[in-house]
């Protein structure tokens, strides 16, 4: 192989090498892969760590939207005493717990050395009945410990269905009212016959005659002869 043709090669597998290497660069940035940052995050002192935060609106909902919405996290206390979360609020708005049967709690307590899940099936809720967001956005969402210690995260705001209908989220947003079923009406007209007394048997009157009134010896009747 000449010099000339050994340089040439030589050149054209660099080229070839130069390329893959910066498609490799390329396609490994999260705008390439499509990568989206973790859910919002945040650390209270040196035990408590918030992880998963999410606000979930209700089923449809796009857009601005005021209304109903759970608050989603994962709440670690790696200290040697339990911590107790006393209010959430989202974008102003004060949430209500409930225990996972639904019963009003004032307050959700995270064991020392554990963590506690609230939102979705099983575990405690935060429910905000009335709040502002932008779905698909975030929303300044703020906790409040027993304690006075509080920490402010910028939530990510999403449907029950979930980002793109990926089902993400579904079943963790909040339930709506049970609908009140209708008293049924009575039809006009529509009389219900009366039942006569148990034991009583109507008399029954006789064939091609009257019937005697009470208290009367009916006639005899006369033999055939």
């Amino acid at each position: 192989m000449s010099r000339s043709l050994r340089r040439g090669s030589i050149a054209a597998i660099a080229a070839i090498a130069i390329a893959s290497l910066s498609s490799c660069a390329a396609g490994n940035t999260p705008d390439t892969l499509q990568i989206k940052p973790d859910n919002a995050a945040a650390t209270i002192g040196t035990h408590l760590r918030l992880n998963n935060i999410v606000v979930v609106t209700g089923v449809g909902t796009a857009g601005e939207h005021t209304g109903a919405a759970n608050v989603v996290v994962n709440i670690a206390n790696s200290g040697d005493a339990p911590a107790e979360l006393q209010s959430v609020s989202v974008n102003g708005a004060a949430a209500t717990f409930a225990d996972p049967a639904g019963a009003p709690l004032s307050g959700i307590v995270v064991p020392a050395g554990g963590a506690v899940a609230i939102g979705g099936e099983g575990n405690p809720s935060a429910t905000v009945a009335s709040a502002s967001v932008h779905v698909g956005g975030f929303a300044p969402t703020v906790f409040t410990f027993k304690d006075g210690q509080k920490v402010e995260a910028q939530a990510g705001v999403s449907p029950d269905s979930g980002e793109h209908g990926n089902g993400l989220y579904k079943g963790f947003g909040p339930t709506p009212s049970p609908t009140a079923t209708p008293a049924k009406t009575a039809t006009p007209g529509a009389a219900t016959p009366a039942t006569p007394a148990t034991g009583a048997t109507p008399a029954t009157p006789a064939t091609g005659g009257a019937v005697a009134p009470a208290g009367t010896t009916a006639p005899a009747v006369p033999a055939a002869h």
